[in-house]
């Protein structure tokens, strides 16, 4: 089922005022994957104003020229519109700049830095750190030392925001030493993806909805972010991260907030954050027994599929060891009386059989059966990559059957097709909302906070082995053990096609 009227997504909208926006590291992979690919999509569409500076600062000694050309094979290769638009990369590029400079050295020269960066002190200015965590204080400090902080500067940062909460502190306490909180933008990409967003829209924007979304009518929540790749070169960080820092503590709790929290008072950056911090506060605790309990933790083994041999996570690493999981499933409840006994599982991973990242609502059946061959509960899908929409469930009489006979349907929307539109990468909001100063993308202090005094737990049953490591077939949905996590609920896990 589709919806809705056609239009063009690369339509041409109003410009923002001219900014400056510096990307520290911008040599990275991000930079060059992303960032730059946003910022093309963004001037694609007309927003992006004559004036405006994109620098990138980095160690290595390029010059504005070479700099524009890898900037400009990036764009071939990643960003959505370079096909149907070349010319236009060759007009984007005018707007990159290039300085060679470890931003984290306050003792460097900043000269062409500053240089670069106008004076108007009513100007948005953005730096973007897009760099190892270790480096963030000293950035910070060494863009204070410079002077190079206004009113109207703004400090991204990449998550994660630390490994632990002691560590998370010390950037924060660091990084607050020379920026306001409000100037603090800690970035979490998948409250940029658009169907993250639409989950408050479904549910705030529909009162069909909102008024069944509680423990009377829905039985479970899951929430899964599936991969098929494997770590690939990002080997070395995610064995010292795994699934549960690199996935859990922020990105998927961030979307179990949107699921559960209560009804903002405004859409504000403070209204949002205040109650997703509260449903972040009211999840059960994790007890050494409940970790035992109430985890489970994988890691991918070599494995045959689809005819050819897939590599097992220590080959991928290219180490005889690790204690690093690559894949979790977890069970918890939110303590509030919306979601009193609604138990909500979460499940990502690496090398699974399928790349998906979807929450499943779970109604509960009728108290009683009018129909003797009643299909299951209904299921609302909320599909957040790669097939953006959501489907609902529902019996219906099977009209090629005889008698009185039910078969499940599906009322189904592809947000593409009903819109009519690509849909932007998750990158290109959250860009443009640091350049205005919108913190309602953004993760506040507080809530990063209670993500890791909740997730610390675990980290430490697991590291005292209360729950040991299994193993899973490259190429399958994780270890058989995670769907006796459901089953002992009652449930199972609501697997899409193939």
């Amino acid at each position: 089922m589709t919806t809705g009227s056609t239009r063009d997504d690369s339509s041409v909208q109003s410009p923002v005022a001219a900014f400056d926006f510096v990307i520290v590291g911008a040599t990275g992979d991000l930079t060059m994957r992303k960032l730059l690919p946003a910022f093309f999509e963004q001037f694609c569409r007309g927003r992006i104003a004559v004036g405006t500076k994109i620098i990138g600062a980095a160690r290595s000694d390029l010059t504005d020229e070479a700099y524009r050309q890898r900037a400009k094979e990036g764009l071939q290769q990643f960003a959505a519109s370079a096909k149907s638009a070349p010319d236009k990369i060759e007009a984007f590029l005018p707007f990159l700049h290039y300085v060679s400079l470890d931003m984290s050295d306050r003792h460097a020269d900043w000269t062409r830095l500053t240089s670069l960066l106008d004076q108007d002190e009513g100007r948005s200015r953005v730096f973007y750190v897009a760099t190892a965590p270790r480096l963030y204080v000293p950035t910070a400090e060494a863009i204070a030392h410079n002077g190079l902080i206004t009113d109207t500067t703004r400090l991204v940062l990449e998550k994660p925001i630390g490994t632990d909460l002691t560590s998370a502190d010390a950037i924060n306490d660091g990084v607050g030493k020379h920026f306001r909180e409000e100037q603090v933008f800690r970035i979490d990409h998948y409250l940029g993806k658009q169907t993250v967003q639409n989950i408050l829209a479904l549910r705030f924007a529909n009162p069909v909805l909102e008024r069944i979304w509680d423990a009377d009518s829905i039985a479970c929540v899951q929430i899964t972010a599936a991969e098929t790749v494997g770590v690939g070169k990002r080997g070395p960080y995610y064995d010292t991260a795994g699934a549960l820092r690199d996935m859990v503590q922020n990105h998927l709790l961030q979307v179990l907030c949107l699921v559960a929290m209560e009804p903002p008072t405004a859409l504000s950056a403070t209204d949002l954050r205040d109650e997703k911090l509260k449903i972040l506060r009211a999840l059960k605790p994790m007890t050494s027994e409940g970790v035992a309990r109430d985890t489970i933790r994988g890691q991918y083994v070599a494995a045959a599929a689809n005819g050819e041999q897939i590599p097992g996570y220590l080959e991928d690493l290219g180490t005889p060891a690790s204690h690093t999981e690559t894949w979790l499933a977890l069970r918890t409840e939110i303590r509030t009386p919306r979601w009193a006994g609604v138990p909500f599982y979460i499940r990502t991973g690496k090398r699974m059989a399928r790349k998906e990242t979807e929450i499943v609502i779970q109604f509960r059946p009728q108290p009683w059966p009018v129909f003797q061959d009643t299909p299951e509960p209904g299921f609302l899908i909320l599909r957040i990559q790669p097939d953006e929409g959501v489907s609902l469930s529902l019996s219906s009489k099977d009209p090629t059957a005889p008698g009185f006979r039910l078969r499940e349907t599906q009322l189904d929307v592809s947000y593409p097709q009903a819109f009519g539109v690509r849909y932007p990468d998750s990158y290109e909001d959250l860009l443009m909302a640091a350049v205005a100063g919108d913190q309602v993308l953004f993760i506040r202090r507080d809530e990063v906070t209670a993500a890791w005094q909740w997730v610390e737990p675990i980290l430490k049953g697991w590291a005292e082995d209360v729950r040991p490591m299994e193993t899973y077939a490259a190429g399958t949905q994780g270890p058989a053990s995670s769907d006796a996590l459901l089953a002992r609920d009652g449930f199972a896990w609501k697997e899409s096609a193939v």
